[in-house]
């Protein structure tokens, strides 16, 4: 028998898999850690400029003529299951934290900002989408909400 090794690979190709793990790891761990700092420091900001999401990659500013205020109110998933996020479309669901694009159970597309499930508040909007939020003072949130349109 005769056995023969393979031939050395050109050392190139390994370098451009080894800078190809390292985008990738960097990017995942910058990810983890915007999630992380998004879990603790997003906020909503109403103003008459409209509601602003500060956070995470999925912040933004909608106007107050696509916030329906009226509808908006705090959501009990044990008394309303079809509000909960079920599906993540692009976002973060770490323990504790959901943030992005998600589906509901009812099928609604979602911006998701949620921490605390009974501080959750649910306000629909004109562009597409609901927004399921936990504010640290859902009752005041919508006063603020509610006083934007005025």
């Amino acid at each position: 028998m005769q056995a023969f090794a393979i031939a050395p690979s050109d050392t190139k190709a390994l370098w451009i898999i080894g800078g190809l793990v390292f985008i990738v790891l960097g990017t995942v761990i910058g990810l983890l850690g915007a999630s992380v700092r998004g879990a603790r420091a997003s906020r909503f900001e109403v103003t008459s400029e409209g509601l602003r999401l500060r956070g995470d990659l999925y912040g933004r500013l909608i106007p107050p003529t696509a916030i329906r205020a009226e509808s908006a109110r705090r959501v009990d998933f044990e008394v309303s299951p079809e509000l909960t996020p079920s599906s993540r479309r692009m976002g973060t669901a770490l323990p504790g934290y959901q943030s992005g694009w998600f589906r509901l159970r009812n099928g609604e597309k979602a911006l998701v900002y949620l921490t605390d499930r009974s501080r959750a508040v649910y306000v629909p909007t004109a562009e597409g989408y609901t927004l399921v939020l936990s504010p640290i003072d859902p009752d005041g949130f919508l006063t603020a909400l509610k006083a934007m349109r005025r």
